[in-house]
């Protein structure tokens, strides 16, 4: 997924489709904000774009069940309700996603190169710049995040 800056909501559904929705002051009346999906197999490619420059929301519901490779440039962002592997950077801004049970992890890789990384969950706090840490455990998901300038929170 490559979603244009916002206020962004990735959530599983118990559909087994996507949906792309935008609202905000300025989103919910716009009609310049354009949903891109190639689908191959089981896989695909969404692309988000256009639409006012502040002030809108976009929620992506997608399979609860399903592997996410995310790219925002900036943004408030949070993922939530989805099992499977997480890949998502953000450039600017504040990252948020539910992992649910971390035992369901083998690799977790979180890391922000100026701001803070909360994960409770995982028993890590980091706070400053270039800051990172890794766990390993027997799951069966991998997660990767990083934040450029803001906060990472997984929980």
């Amino acid at each position: 997924m490559h979603i244009r800056s916002g206020e962004i909501h990735i959530v599983g559904s118990d559909e087994d489709k996507i949906v792309v929705k935008a609202g905000g002051k300025n989103g919910s009346d716009s009609d310049d904000i354009h949903a891109h999906f190639e689908g191959f197999d089981r896989i695909g490619k969404l692309s988000v774009t256009g639409g006012p420059s502040n002030e809108v929301t976009i929620t992506v519901q997608v399979p609860k069940k399903s592997d996410l490779v995310v790219r925002i440039f900036a943004g408030e962002v949070e993922i939530k309700d989805i099992k499977g592997n997480k890949n998502v950077e953000l450039s600017a801004g504040n990252l948020t996603i539910g992992v649910g049970d971390p035992a369901d992890y083998f690799h977790v890789q979180a890391s922000v190169t100026t701001g803070n990384i909360e994960a409770q969950v995982f028993g890590e706090q980091r706070d400053g710049l270039f800051r990172s840490f890794e766990k390993s455990g027997s799951g069966k998901y991998k997660l990767v995040a990083h934040v450029g300038a803001g906060n990472l929170t997984l929980q």
